[in-house]
């Protein structure tokens, strides 16, 4: 029997507020722009349902019809930003602490030692 997903039933509250705020943010847009859902799904080659269940913040949407909405209204330079390594901090700071101390380098034919 297939194993439930837990992330989809009861996601944490920081993540269902998210969804949901991501999902109102689009809503918005799309109504700012005069757009119908069917008319956004059509533009991003979706379902109506796919375009209702993103703008209800629904964990089950895939993140490509959200990707897809912002791109499609505008929006993806915004949130391309998550993307950027230098915000995450916190695995910057992890990955330094796991380095080695001295870099080793590799001897090789061009390396010549005199």
């Amino acid at each position: 029997m297939a194993r439930s997903n837990l992330l989809l039933q009861q996601p944490p509250s920081a993540v269902e507020r998210t969804l949901v705020e991501v999902g109102s943010a689009l809503r918005l847009a799309r109504i700012r722009r005069g757009w119908t859902q069917a008319q956004l799904a059509e533009r991003i080659g979706t379902g109506l349902r796919a375009v209702a269940d993103a703008e209800k913040g629904k964990p089950s949407t895939a993140i490509a019809v959200t990707v897809a909405m912002l791109w499609a209204l505008g929006l993806l330079e915004h949130y391309a930003a998550l993307a950027e390594p230098a915000l995450d901090v916190e695995g910057e700071r992890l990955a330094r602490a796991k380095a080695p101390l001295r870099a080793r380098g590799s001897r090789g034919a061009d390396d010549r030692d005199f």
